[in-house]
């Protein structure tokens, strides 16, 4: 079935091919293999066990990044089908955004990133990248999963070009082969990535509310939010709170798709955008959120932030895991021996910091814990 029709979208045809040559499937596209391989490689289902906010184990309600990271692919499909663009590439883009995270989520990423502040630093995103060319290890003829030029481009750069300081692995990387990470990735990339924004500013209020944390009165006076919650209210009056929040925060997120499509097409005309190239070679993005809906979603990021993700309950979840990052980086770098047999056979005593921190940014949130209990007592 031929999906595409933007004569910008990426083809699989155009695609500038795999790191390692392989021959072609004839019964998927290049990039419909991309997808699989991410969806059935170690990483990806390591996801089920790492934390969005709330640490994976308090609660069968909350999002993992598994369960986030599927929420943003359908997104990205959706997005992708509505202005013609890839689909294949959109959701493997998507499927790929968050394999580099630690776990802890954020806490745990800028945990290990001090650690390993004198030895390069760490950075997700890099370490996706780092994960799908060189720690997946399968494969009989390479390592990682092989991907094409342009889901590691989407991958590298689907939240903009990448300037300044360049995170170790992906500079190494791009140099041999070229990602050209100073230019705009292609439509589908950017289409990723505003459907990440679009799930996580939704889920982490649905997320909060569920834990307890925010309160659905304060909730329902936030920009988008308020009208939603009204228009809910004049509709369905006295519905219960489960299927209220749910209406609400589901028709801002419907809100949310139509606003991004509205600025597409605004911003395909305005740049005059007519290939794949032009996109890339854009002075701005292709797919963004209007100002209007920028201003609303920073209002909501400032309100979750000092509710919910300052919480003195996530605060103190969140020391815990920090502390658990910190003991487990000092008991590896001490004595790497303790790290499974096929992580810590090294020649270079320098490879020994980010081999560390390759293996605990891969635990989950519950290998992490109990390996911290076993190495601790």
């Amino acid at each position: 079935m031929k999906q595409m029709q933007a004569p910008f979208a990426q083809s699989p045809d155009g695609s500038r091919g795999r790191q390692f040559p392989e021959n072609n499937s004839r019964h998927r596209t290049c990039f419909q293999r991309d997808r699989d391989r991410i969806i059935h490689s170690s990483a990806f289902r390591r996801l089920k066990h790492k934390t969005q906010v709330f640490v994976e184990h308090e609660g069968d309600y909350y999002r993992t990044r598994l369960t986030h990271t599927l929420e943003v692919a359908q997104v990205a499909r959706t997005l992708a089908v509505a202005l013609g663009l890839n689909q294949d590439l959109a959701e493997a883009v998507a499927l790929a955004h968050d394999l580099g995270h630690t776990p802890f989520g954020h806490t745990g990423e800028d945990t290990l990133d001090a650690l390993m502040a004198d030895y390069g630093g760490f950075d997700h995103n890099a370490q996706a990248v780092r994960i799908v060319t060189h720690l997946e290890r399968h494969y009989a003829d390479f390592d990682g999963l092989n991907l094409t030029w342009e889901t590691l481009e989407g991958m590298a750069k689907h939240n903009g070009p990448v300037t300044g300081q360049v995170p170790g692995y992906l500079a190494e990387f791009s140099r041999q082969y070229d990602l050209e990470l100073t230019t705009f990735a292609s439509a589908e990339a950017q289409v990723a990535a505003l459907a990440d924004d679009i799930a996580y500013n939704n889920h982490d209020v649905l997320d909060g509310l569920r834990a307890g944390i925010l309160d659905d009165a304060e909730v329902a006076e936030l920009p988008r939010i308020k009208d939603a919650f009204a228009a809910v209210d004049a509709k369905y009056p006295g519905l219960d709170r489960t299927r209220r929040r749910h209406e609400a925060l589901r028709a801002v997120f419907g809100a949310m798709v139509e606003d991004v499509l509205a600025m597409a097409h605004t911003q395909i005309q305005a740049m005059n955008i007519q290939t794949v190239d032009d996109v890339r070679g854009a002075d701005g993005a292709l797919i963004k959120f209007s100002s209007s809906l920028e201003a609303d979603i920073a209002a909501i990021r400032e309100f979750l932030f000092a509710r919910m993700y300052r919480a003195p309950s996530v605060v103190q979840q969140r020391a815990k895991a920090a502390q658990v990052m910190r003991d487990l980086f000092a008991i590896y770098m001490k004595t790497p021996s303790k790290l499974p047999q096929d992580w810590w056979g090294y020649d270079e005593s320098r490879d020994v910091p980010r081999r560390v921190a390759d293996y605990i940014a891969g635990m989950t949130d519950r290998f992490a814990l109990k390996t911290h209990e076993d190495l601790t007592r």
